[in-house]
């Protein structure tokens, strides 16, 4: 067992019959020397005498140092083996405890007998009473402190954790509680999802099956049609035959007529002999007569070879039931295949370019005012449009303000402009979109610009009127002199090469086929999209297949088409099937090997049904570029 420790405090009050300690006013000095006589007093009795406690009989208890100790002033007395922390959270004193009680006496009494009326639970055994230094007793006192404040730290921290503890355990069921909020929310969501992605599934599955639907009638409608014109075609065949077969019997009764009528000129000469006079008068009636066998016979070949089976749509005739209607035309001694509305309507628009040059020519000669700014002017806006909706309609502002100005006369400057829009339009880089935007913009201005532009474009490329000049070794010493007829280019004494003839040809085409579809809000095109209907009727009416034809055929078809079906529906369709069965079956009979590639183009445009693709550059952009920069 421990040494036991004496307590002893100066209560105010009791508690529990315990006694407080001794009177707070003591020094440390003189609790040691009242313990000291203490202890001098115990000494005296036997070492195995246990110590009693008895209520004294004198009212004071006089120690060595001169102070007394009053009546119903207690020490506690405690006897632990081990040290504690004191339960009492008041306490701040060492407290020893071993079975926890507080032994409380009134006086203290110490007797050397054995006659002790104290109960013997109140016993202490000598050894207990060691003495114990005023170094160990503060170091103690410092232990005993250190331990109640790592006692009072470990349960803050305990505290703390346990408070820590709890909010994140509400943490966690806070966020439990909102994910699963988000969870349902997000089923809800996800239900909502699929209902929608379903439905745009039935949907665009019924828009699929309307479609397929739609196209297989169409696949039929187009394989009935094609049924009637092979049909036709065949019949038209047959009626041309007939055609040719009369033609050649009635060619034959006029040759035998006309042997018939030499034997009687003959004969009638013979009988000149004899009548002079007479003779003279009959051969002059013979040959009359032969000439005028020859007119008819040379008149009704010509009729028998046009056809006289037409369909009419939108004011142009176009056959549907037998071959292609030729037209030749004689101009400036050579012979044109040409529609004859065609070739009036182009002499009109190459007049009225003659008289605006014939008349600028004469301010040149008159004035010797220099126009070559308003010629570059004209020209820089030219070589700046692209295919931007801004940019068009500023330069054709631009172009308006400098035919409105007076210091140049307007028709100088709208015969510039013409030159120079062909010129650029020649180009495959060209856009043909939006040259065709910028004219229809001035012409809706100036309208008469339309006819002074067309008329130029018709000098340039005589597809666009559309006519195509004949090849007769009668009328042109050479191939290389018919190709310069035709538009052949010659630089250094030296033809272009086909190959690029037709790589102009097209640009032009392009540019013409954009002029007739353009269509814009509030603004009239003079030329708009029934001139392209009228121009197609008249090619296929008119012009032969070959190269030349084929290639300005596509070009218009690749950029007109789309507005022509939107406007024509089934008639531009009928077209096509000219095309197909008409005009690409005469051009694959001529085995010209340089057509085989144009062939195929046409074929894939019409079979594939291009026409209800819009051409690439037809919707302008709405915006420019903020780094691109015009030359």
């Amino acid at each position: 067992m421990g040494a036991i420790k004496l307590d002893l405090r100066l209560p105010s009050q009791r508690l529990d019959d315990i006694a407080p300690d001794p009177e707070p006013d003591w020094s440390f000095d003189a609790l040691v020397s009242e313990l000291n006589n203490l202890e001098n007093k115990l000494g005296a009795t036997s070492s195995t005498q246990p110590l009693h406690i008895h209520k004294a009989t004198t009212s004071r208890l006089n120690l060595s140092n001169g102070k007394e100790i009053e009546k119903g002033r207690r020490f506690v007395l405690r006897a632990p083996e081990y040290e504690t922390e004191s339960e009492d959270e008041d306490d701040k004193a060492l407290v020893v405890a071993s079975s926890g009680k507080h032994f409380t006496c009134d006086d203290l009494y110490l007797s050397d007998s054995d006659d002790s009326d104290v109960d013997p639970a109140f016993e202490v055994q000598p050894y207990l009473m060691n003495k114990v230094g005023e170094v160990e007793g503060a170091l103690i006192e410092l232990t005993h402190e250190h331990q109640l404040r790592v006692t009072d730290e470990v349960r803050n921290k305990i505290s703390a954790l346990e408070t820590a503890l709890l909010n994140e355990s509400q943490n966690s069921l806070s966020s439990l509680l909102r994910v699963e909020k988000y969870k349902e929310t997000r089923q809800e969501l996800d239900k909502k999802f699929d209902t929608q992605y379903q439905r745009q599934i039935a949907e665009a599955l019924d828009n699929h099956l309307t479609a397929v639907q739609r196209d297989r009638e169409l696949r039929s409608q187009i394989e009935e049609r094609k049924i009637r014109n092979d049909a036709a075609y065949e019949e038209a065949k047959r009626k041309v035959a007939l055609q040719e077969e009369k033609q050649q019997q009635e060619k034959a009764k006029a040759e035998a007529e006309a042997k018939l009528k030499a034997e009687e000129v003959k004969q009638a000469a013979l009988e000149a002999e004899r009548k002079a006079a007479t003779e003279a008068k009959t051969k002059a009636a013979m040959e009359a007569e032969k000439r005028a066998a020859a007119a008819e016979a040379e008149r009704r070949a010509e009729k028998d070879s046009v056809e006289n089976s037409n369909i009419v749509t939108s004011g142009v005739t176009l056959n549907t039931t037998s071959s292609l209607l030729n037209t030749e035309a004689k101009e400036s001694g050579y012979v044109y295949r040409a529609a004859a509305s065609a070739l009036n309507i182009e002499h009109g628009r190459l007049q009225k370019l003659k008289e605006l040059c014939d008349r600028n020519q004469a301010v040149r000669s008159s004035s010797n005012q220099d126009y070559t700014r308003y010629e570059s002017h004209i020209s820089r806006n030219i070589r700046q449009i692209r295919g931007i909706r801004d940019n068009v309609r500023s330069k054709a502002s631009e172009i308006i303000k400098i035919f409105n100005d007076r210091q140049c006369p307007q028709t100088f400057s709208v015969e510039t402009f013409v030159k120079k829009v062909v010129s650029s339009s020649s180009s495959p880089a060209s856009a043909p979109f939006a040259i065709a935007y910028v004219i229809v913009l001035i012409t809706s201005q100036v309208p008469y610009v339309m006819d002074i532009f067309l008329a130029e474009l018709h000098r340039a490329c005589h597809y666009t009127v559309p006519k195509h000049m004949v090849y007769k070794k009668t009328m042109f010493q050479s191939k290389e002199a018919y190709f310069r007829s035709i538009g052949y280019r010659e630089e250094d004494e030296k033809l272009e090469s086909t190959e690029d003839y037709l790589k102009r040809l097209e640009s032009y085409m392009k540019v013409y086929g954009a002029l007739v579809q353009t269509e814009i809000p509030n603004i009239q095109n003079l030329h708009g999209l029934q001139e392209g209907w009228a121009w197609l009727a008249r090619f296929l009416n008119s012009l032969p297949a070959n190269p030349y034809t084929a290639v300005s055929l596509n070009a218009f078809l690749q950029v007109a088409g789309y507005a022509l079906f939107r406007r024509y529906k089934s008639q531009f369709l009928k077209m096509l099937n000219i095309v197909s069965n008409n005009f690409l079956v005469d051009l694959k009979s001529r085995n010209i090997p340089e057509s085989t590639k144009i062939i195929a183009n046409i074929q894939a445009y019409i079979e594939d049904k291009m026409f209800l693709q819009v051409p690439e550059g037809k919707n302008l952009q709405s915006n420019t570029l903020s780094s691109a920069k015009e030359p």
